[in-house]
């Protein structure tokens, strides 16, 4: 289907069929329950009121009435580019869009807060969440792996706020993201040695840095012969892998019931001879069976983390072990014995995603585990900068 021309009418192209008129005919084509084809909607227009001057503008009516009715309305052309990878809406008269540059404000625009509301409730409805006033927010995973986020007044005092977060699957191999210069060639070897010595490592950084990107690639070069079992929120890894086996977790319905947590699939996934174990996102207290796994026998898991700095990770995981009962102590005897390194990725304001630094995560006199800085990376310079941590890194990696 060919994108709507997207102007102030709210994604109508000019003409006598305004957005009441088409909301009007919106609304009496769900009714009908039947797939919005064009006579049905020719029939509807004519019993509302309205008047077509031919064809062409049928078919704007029709690709408006399938973009509210089962697309993102006037937000669909901007979820069918693939530059794009996050569609913000702040206000009906406000949408921007990430292209990997930064934020930039676009030209689409809603009828009214009402419009939005509208749209935000009829993307959350097939995901089994409630967004009206008793449950003013939802946070949700949409079929075609889209992430949506959206928050309702009086929570959100100026309107609506819908975030749309989509996961580009497209896989990058290693010497990819070298060229791209996310990566300087001796990183990338450091890299790779780090996966053959299969030791237990996180990738770390802020949201959007390209961990997940990062560690889909590191994953491809893992051995053939080895079986991954993959643990995620929502599937976003791709590794280019011959044995991957996913397991995705599932919130719970309408009533509460149904849910399928992180930490039950990790234990799931440990039942199932895996050769790596790995959780897309570290975020809850399925830590605490991650490091268990990776202190009974399991080599080479892995995962991303957000934290601001490598150095920040010990006390990350500290923070969302406590949340599940698990005490400093006994997090940093799991942590010393069973996870090796920590990769960190930033994002410059230009919107460039690096490997900024690898440290060594390390238990000091004191029993607490610290992130000592291995290798550095500035981005500018052809290679990395050793750090104090780099010995060691090496005796990592040689296994």
């Amino acid at each position: 289907m060919t994108p709507l021309p997207v102007g102030d009418s709210g994604g109508l192209a000019p003409g006598p069929v305004t957005p009441g008129l088409l909301d009007r005919v919106r609304r009496r084509v769900a009714a009908s329950g039947s797939p919005p084809t064009p006579a049905l909607v020719a029939s509807a227009l004519r019993e509302e009121g309205g008047a077509l001057r031919g064809d062409a503008e049928l078919r704007t009516v029709l690709q408006a009435l399938q973009s509210e009715i089962v697309g993102a309305g006037p937000l669909e052309p901007l979820l069918r580019d693939p530059s794009v990878t996050d569609v913000l809406v702040n206000a009906p008269d406000e949408v921007w869009v990430d292209r990997g540059e930064g934020l930039q404000r676009t030209a689409v625009r809603f009828a009214d807060d009402t419009a939005v509301r509208r749209l935000a409730q009829r993307l959350a409805a097939p995901t089994g969440r409630r967004l009206d006033d008793a449950q003013p927010w939802v946070d949700a995973r949409l079929a075609g792996g889209v992430r949506l986020h959206a928050v309702l007044p009086p929570i959100a005092p100026a309107g609506t706020c819908l975030s749309l977060r989509i996961a580009r699957i497209r896989v990058f191999t290693l010497e990819e993201l070298t060229a791209a210069g996310s990566v300087p060639p001796d990183g990338a070897l450091l890299l790779a040695r780090l996966v053959a010595s299969r030791a237990a490592f996180l990738v770390s950084g802020g949201t959007g840095t390209g961990k997940t990107t990062l560690l889909s690639a590191l994953l491809g070069l893992v051995d053939q012969r080895d079986r991954i079992l993959l643990v995620e929120d929502a599937g976003e890894l791709a590794p280019d892998h011959p044995h991957v086996v996913r397991l995705e977790a599932r919130p719970a319905n309408l009533e509460g019931a149904g849910a399928v947590t992180l930490r039950d699939l990790v234990r799931q996934a440990l039942r199932m001879r895996p050769d790596r174990v790995v959780v897309g996102e570290v975020r809850g207290a399925e830590v605490i069976d991650l490091l268990a796994a990776l202190n009974t026998g399991h080599e080479g898991g892995c995962g991303t983390l957000h934290a601001n700095s490598a150095q920040d990770v010990p006390a990350r995981l500290e923070a969302l072990a406590a949340v599940a009962g698990l005490d400093q102590q006994a997090l940093h005897s799991q942590l010393a014995s069973g996870l090796r390194l920590a990769v960190h990725l930033r994002r410059a304001p230009t919107g460039r995603r690096r490997v900024a630094e690898v440290c060594v995560l390390d238990r000091g006199t004191d029993g607490l585990v610290r992130a000592v800085p291995a290798w550095s990376w500035d981005g500018a310079t052809a290679a990395g900068t050793p750090g104090p941590g780099a010995g060691r890194l090496a005796e990592v990696v040689t296994g």
